[in-house]
Order: C-alpha cells, then sequence, then structure tokens
C-alpha cells in the first residue's frame, strides 16, 4: 500500500515539475509580445524610465493611443497592410487547392513514377528559398504580364513590382505538400473503395471522402503557409521596388527611417503580429489535432 501511496506521490510531482516548466517557458514567449504590446501605449520616456523593471510588461501609469495614430497617420501602412491581406489569403487559398491535390495524387493514386516523385518532394524540403531566389527573380523579369495604367489593363514585359510575382510563385510548396502527404496516407483506404464502387471519381473521392476527413492538416497548413507569406521580406526587396506592392513586412523598414520613437515602432509591430496571432487562436485547435494525429515529422 505505501509503494502504491509512494508512485502515485512520484507521479503527482512529476505532473507539477512538467507544468511549472511548461509554465515557465509560456512566459518566456509571453514576456516580449508583453513588452512589445504595453511599450505600443507608452511614450519614449515612459519606455526608458520602467525598463529593467517588472512595470515594462504590465501596462500601468498613463497610457496613450498617439502612437497609433501616428503609425496610421504615416508611411501609408494601411496600403501596405491591404497588399499583405491579399497576397497572403490568394497564396493560401490557392495553396490549399493546389497542394492538397498534388498530396492526393502522391498518397491515394496509383501511377508511374509515384514514389520518385514523393522522392523528390523530400529533396526540395532541404533547398533553402536563398538558394534559388536570384534565378527566380532573372525569371520572372522576363515573363510577360499584366498590368494597369491610366485605368487600362495592359500587358507588361515583367512581374517585377506586382502583387502575383509575391503570390504565384509560392502557391505551391513543398512543405505544405508533404503534410498533406502525410496526413492523407492515415486515412483508411477503405472509404475510397467504399466510393469507387459506388461509382465516384478520383475527384469526388478528393471533395467528398478525403476533404472533410482533412480540417486538421487544412488548418495546419494555412497557418504555416499564412505565417511565412505574412512575414515574407526577402522576395518582396529584390521584386518589388516601387510602393505600389509593398508589403507591410518591407514597409516597415521604410517606416523605421521616419521615426526614432520606440513606442511607434512598437505600435507598428502590434499591428503586424495581432493578426497572426487572431489567426492561431481561431485554428489552433485544427492545429494541435494535426500534430497529434499526423505529426510534423522531421
Amino acid at each position: 500500500m505505501s509503494v502504491l501511496s509512494t508512485g502515485r506521490h512520484q507521479s503527482v510531482s512529476l505532473r507539477f515539475a512538467l507544468y511549472a516548466l511548461m509554465l515557465l517557458l509560456a512566459l518566456v514567449f509571453v514576456f516580449p509580445f508583453l513588452f512589445m504590446l504595453t511599450a505600443s501605449f507608452r511614450t519614449n520616456e515612459q519606455i526608458f524610465a520602467h525598463s529593467g523593471s517588472i512595470g515594462a510588461f504590465v501596462p500601468t501609469g498613463e497610457l496613450t493611443t498617439a502612437n497609433y495614430a501616428y503609425v496610421l497617420g504615416n508611411g501609408n501602412i494601411l496600403h501596405f497592410f491591404l497588399n499583405s491581406v491579399i497576397i497572403t489569403t490568394l497564396t493560401v487559398g490557392l495553396g490549399l487547392i493546389v497542394n492538397s491535390l498534388a498530396a492526393f495524387s502522391l498518397a491515394r493514386l496509383q501511377w508511374r513514377g509515384r514514389e520518385a516523385v514523393a522522392s523528390l518532394l523530400v529533396v526540395l524540403l532541404v533547398i533553402p528559398f536563398e538558394a534559388i531566389s536570384v534565378p527566380l527573380m532573372l525569371l520572372v523579369a522576363h515573363l510577360p504580364g499584366l498590368g494597369f495604367e491610366a485605368g487600362r489593363l495592359v500587358l507588361t514585359r515583367s512581374w517585377l513590382n506586382t502583387l502575383y510575382v509575391q503570390i504565384l510563385p509560392f502557391v505551391a510548396n513543398a512543405f505544405s505538400i508533404y503534410l498533406f502527404y502525410q496526413f492523407f496516407r492515415s486515412i483508411p483506404k477503405d472509404f475510397d473503395e467504399a466510393a469507387y464502387i459506388d461509382g465516384a471519381t478520383p475527384l469526388q473521392v478528393y471533395r467528398h471522402v478525403i476533404v472533410p476527413s482533412s480540417k486538421p492538416v487544412f488548418a495546419t497548413v494555412s497557418i504555416l503557409q499564412g505565417l511565412a507569406m505574412w512575414n515574407q521580406y526577402l522576395w518582396p526587396v529584390i521584386t518589388v521596388p516601387g510602393e505600389s506592392a509593398r508589403p507591410l513586412m518591407v514597409g516597415m523598414q521604410q517606416f523605421f527611417g521616419h521615426t526614432t520613437e520606440w513606442g511607434n515602432v512598437m505600435a507598428y509591430a502590434t499591428i503586424i503580429t495581432v493578426p497572426v496571432l487572431a489567426a492561431f487562436v481561431i485554428f489552433q485547435r485544427w492545429f494541435v489535432r494535426s500534430v497529434i494525429g499526423s505529426g510534423v515529422k522531421g
């Protein structure tokens, strides 16, 4: 009896230690956001006065919204914000369709060369984007595109300085295909066979069998690809020299040249961060379920 009590006590102690460690790690990740949010409502003098104390993370004292008013009134942030929303939404939306269909063909259909393509997909995962950014930029610089001139739709000589140069090259994503592929393989093929017996086509199986069973991985891919596109910086810097198609991240660099007030900078950073946090809060249930069910495996 004492052995059981001792084992139960050790189990409770271990669980308490684990929860304490998780809480500590959560605080480590939350503190920078709390500092950014709190500093966005303070003046430069208040920020430096509270630095080095717990007050830097707690919104106490006299707070002001002047930083947000300055950010919204300078630097075309609303225009850049709209560009980022369009780029992220279209890339994620098109990517969900393209990448899931590609993964469906790899995981559920039988065709010659399927294993070779799946192996190539793994190889593509280890190639950094920086290695192909310059060749890709030279390619899109000579591709004809569409643009507006004097209110008319005209043919342009290049994709540079457009919104779609920040969208189309990123619709097909090797990592997204791999996540879909891993999840689709975990779905029993008995469902497919039953649908085929009823006369369904492969596209109908994808639409009525696979997609309804794959909400967690769709949410996971939406978060990961959306976060990657929202934080995109290198590609817009080299392909979007003008302001008309500039996204929010590149606009932040321009904004730094206008002010040295840290409250303004933190307000800009908060505006960038809040949509990402909101998206994760909305989709976190499916995100966690996908990670537990299929795993983001190395």
